[in-house]
């Protein structure tokens, strides 16, 4: 069997910064204030940047670079490039210039008023969790009571169990709770992680595949084990 590396397709979920002017602080403290929310998942997170919308695309991007770096993230490609100078600017800045990136939602993490979290400890959603959606249980475990689709999110501060079909990606200890852990019926996630640290669905051994599993950090890295539901 040949050694030999192989370029292979794939697809992967990525968080998208839409920009609508040329405002680098405002698009920092924008971001700054959505990390501040769940330090642990965006830690370290790729990213893509939308221009689309930008009518005058002189963005300095280095600058825009620099500063989504200091946050922690990784921007790694500019998508809604239409002119040469602008694509140029962005290869210049050590990021990849994609084509059109089309039709994405904010990531929404919701507030709750201190009287609802207040006492807090179980967020339960008694609905499928479709494709494009997120969910996240702040300050308290998340419960799902069916299935997390492809391109849909569940985060929480503390644990996750999904009583369905995890095809998404599933986030706990979002807050950076090492003790936290994810239990699923049936494993065929995008990604899950645990407090910033995470594997993808290629690094999920076979043998867990589709099973009922458990998830938890020991040692700084993550485990998996079989269990009954």
């Amino acid at each position: 069997m040949s050694n030999a590396p192989v370029l292979k397709g794939s697809s992967f979920t990525f968080s998208i910064l839409q920009l609508f002017d040329n405002n680098v602080e405002q698009a920092i403290e924008y971001l700054q204030a959505k990390i501040s929310q769940a330090p642990a998942f965006f830690a370290q997170a790729p990213l893509i940047i939308n221009i689309e919308q930008v009518t005058e695309q002189q963005v300095p991007f280095e600058q825009l670079k620099a500063g989504i770096e200091t946050l922690g993230m990784r921007p790694v490609a500019v998508v809604g490039c239409e002119t040469e100078s602008s694509r140029q600017a962005v290869f210049n800045s050590g990021m990849a210039a994609l084509r059109s990136a089309g039709n994405h939602s904010e990531i929404n993490i919701p507030q709750e008023s201190e009287q609802n979290t207040k006492g807090k400890t179980t967020q339960v959603v008694k609905v499928p969790v479709r494709s494009g959606q997120q969910v996240y249980a702040q300050g308290c475990d998340l419960v799902v009571l069916g299935p997390v689709s492809n391109g849909a999110e569940v985060i929480a501060d503390g644990s996750i169990q999904i009583y369905g079909t995890l095809r998404g990606r599933a986030i706990a200890g979002a807050s950076g709770q090492l003790g936290a852990h994810i239990i699923c019926q049936n494993l065929q996630a995008e990604l899950i992680s645990i407090a910033g640290d995470y594997w993808l669905s290629e690094q999920i051994e076979s043998e867990y595949w589709k099973q009922s599993v458990m998830i938890s950090k020991v040692n700084d890295s993550l485990q998996i084990e079989s269990i009954k539901i």
